[in-house]
């Protein structure tokens, strides 16, 4: 590891506040993955902004939950609140497959050790600083917490869960990505900490400190912050009941009426994908739960700020010798935006980062890249120059007007929106650049690549130009072996339940992928995705699938069993048994037997599911493929 001074990470213990001359700090983040300074690692990120704002911040990373909580009460009390960051990833994704096995290894834990991270730290960590600390305000951020802000299908529970609020005891979420949110929450709270608010607590040695009550007078009482979620009784919402929010049906009546929480989802993904939302309120129990509207998408230059803070790069000190599995895959990577307007229905990126398309500037991503070149161990290969789909990069509306009234949570589902600007010369003008940077001697794509967009006719000679030219230098120049790519599936009506383009276009696609590959003599693969079980996919729907990528040589390897995970469209499909945007019933697979007969047809090549899956096509009416599956079949390759 490059030799870097302590004082360079922010503190995690006392001594490393002592190097800084703090006797205290003013916010705690206790974060469930490893520290790794690095804008990839979302804790890292609120750091570092709340650092460059003036705060004093810690991170106390994966604290033991164990025995006295040493861990928990080691930098003593926070002089404004306390963070709760359960990680880049979900816990139970994390930790869990969709048959609930332990994964192989923990990869955001140094070693990839599971004994690390508690389930839900989310609530875990609160409960303990309630009860260690139970006048200090405890924040919310990360994706668990982000995805769980209202009523929420817990998979691994086998239940409908509340707000996270209500279970963790904590005061406040900060949904979504949390630079702007947990900026105000600081401004407000340092106003409150000035004008010496009678409710401020005080040290022996005369030190404001906030207190719960505080908190609640400034920050949520008075001043409601964009892009947080509160629990109040109904006299306490601020404002009252607007004639203006969106009342969703209430925690207890949509346990008996499923149908309720499927309506409920439709508000909640719409509200989350709006220029100018409304708020959402939902009566829980007694008290109400409150999701503000979020901020606007961040400007060019505010995303600039954030990428462009003093990050080292680097794990902490604390790991030297041991191995980070995430960092290991992205520590020499550069991400070019955030979010996504392919509004896929499995999928939770437009939840937490929103449709809409921050891009930074080309100058912030060159600054990233020669600073990645600067270390130690680069051997001049980047990566990936990507993002939460690799060609959406400086994408938008062409009219702006018309996206602020729109509430389609897909740009390009059910068809592309024809005020969408798709144009690829932006992209391509950041990966040219980039590759003549000295020492960089090459840079890949390892984010997914949605081919649906080089494929479209944008009706404009240049932009339909540009997508073909993105299209060969990608091909020809950014593979690293095997291109990722996400068709998901083969039959049509799943597709359109996944808001995914028709299996034709991956078609189209690959054969464009194989010419150009054949033509300047690359030795390279493309590696589809596929999902078995989505809601809607039924048995007779995976051996077709099994038909069609075998008849294309597919041998399949990258492939997932559908795991519902909180506030997508389709864990709302499969959780209540209806379509939050039609209301009517839809078929899922949730039996482990159910499940396992659609996931073998994947495998249809290994020897041991042949009689299985034989018995299955008879039962399902579909003997006619058994010929065609087991026929044989030249030239078949792993992929």
């Amino acid at each position: 590891m490059e030799q870097r001074h302590l004082s360079e990470w922010l503190p995690t213990t006392r001594k490393e506040m002592d190097l800084r001359g703090w006797d205290y700090a003013d916010v705690i983040i206790f974060s469930a993955d490893a520290y790794v300074d690095h804008p990839s690692f979302g804790a890292s990120v609120i750091g570092r902004i709340l650092e460059d704002e003036g705060i004093r911040v810690c991170i106390v990373p994966q604290p033991d939950w164990h025995g006295d909580f040493r861990d928990f009460r080691k930098l003593g009390r926070p002089r404004m609140w306390f963070g709760v960051a359960p990680g880049c990833m979900d816990s139970m994704v994390n930790k869990y497959t969709a048959a609930k096995r332990l994964r192989k290894e923990d990869a955001y834990s140094p070693d990839g050790r599971h004994d690390l991270r508690p389930e839900y730290p989310t609530i875990v960590y609160s409960k303990i600083l309630r009860d260690l600390f139970p006048d200090v305000p405890i924040v919310l951020g990360g994706i668990e917490a982000s995805l769980r802000r209202l009523m929420h299908y817990d998979y691994w529970k086998e239940r409908f869960m509340p707000s996270i609020l209500i279970d963790s005891g904590a005061d406040m979420i900060t949904y979504g990505m949390g630079e702007k949110a947990t900026i105000s929450i600081c401004r407000l709270l340092q106003d409150a900490i000035d004008n010496s608010d009678e409710t401020l607590y005080y040290d022996e040695n005369g030190e404001a400190f906030v207190t719960k009550n505080t908190f609640r007078k400034v920050v949520q009482l008075q001043n409601e912050v964009p892009q947080t979620v509160s629990v109040y009784s109904k006299h306490d919402i601020p404002g009252g009941i607007k004639t203006d929010d969106i009342i969703l049906h209430s925690y207890e009546d949509c346990l008996h009426d499923l149908k309720k929480h499927a309506q409920n989802f439709r508000h909640i993904e719409e509200e989350s994908n709006k220029m100018h939302a409304q708020r959402l309120l939902q009566k829980t129990g007694e008290n109400w739960v409150v999701v503000n509207p979020p901020f606007q998408p961040m400007t060019q230059q505010e995303l600039d700020h954030s990428f462009d803070l003093p990050y080292t790069r680097l794990p902490h000190p604390k790991y030297h010798g041991k191995r980070i599995p995430a960092y290991e895959m992205i520590k020499f990577s550069v991400c070019l935006h955030r979010g996504c307007f392919g509004g896929c229905s499995f999928c939770t990126i437009s939840a937490h980062q929103g449709k809409f398309i921050c891009s930074r500037s080309k100058e912030s991503i060159l600054r990233e890249v020669k600073t990645i070149t600067q270390m130690p161990d680069f051997k001049g290969y980047i990566s990936d120059l990507g993002g939460p789909s690799a060609n959406m990069y400086m994408m938008q509306g062409k009219r702006h007007e018309l996206c602020e009234k729109c509430n389609r949570p897909s740009c390009i589902h059910p068809a592309v929106c024809p005020n969408l600007n798709g144009d690829h010369r932006p992209l391509l003008d950041i990966y040219r650049t980039v590759d003549q940077i000295p020492g960089i001697k090459k840079s890949f794509i390892g984010s997914g690549v949605r081919y649906d967009m080089l494929l479209h006719d944008w009706k404009d000679e240049a932009l339909n130009k540009a997508a073909s030219e993105y299209t060969k230098e990608l091909i020809t120049k950014h593979v690293s072996g095997r291109l990722k790519v996400a068709p998901e599936h083969t039959s049509d009506d799943v597709l359109k339940l996944m808001r995914k383009p028709s299996f034709s276009l991956f078609e189209k696609f690959k054969s464009i992928f194989d010419d150009l590959s054949r033509r300047h003599q690359i030795k390279q693969q493309i590696i589809p995705y596929f999902i078995s079980s989505h809601p809607g996919c039924r048995e007779k729907d995976m051996a077709d699938l099994a038909v069609q990528t075998k008849q294309m040589d597919f041998m399949l390897e990258q492939v997932q069993d559908f795991t519902p995970t909180p506030m997508t469209v389709a864990t709302t499909c499969w959780a209540t048994g209806f379509h939050p945007y039609t209301l009517k019933p839809i078929y899922s697979a949730k039996s482990p037997e159910e499940k396992q007969a659609q996931r073998m047809f994947f495998f249809w090549y290994k020897p041991e599911f042949r009689r299985q899956i034989e018995y299955r096509l008879r039962q399902i009416g579909c003997s006619h493929l058994i010929n065609i599956l087991f026929s044989k079949q030249k030239n078949n390759k792993k992929q």
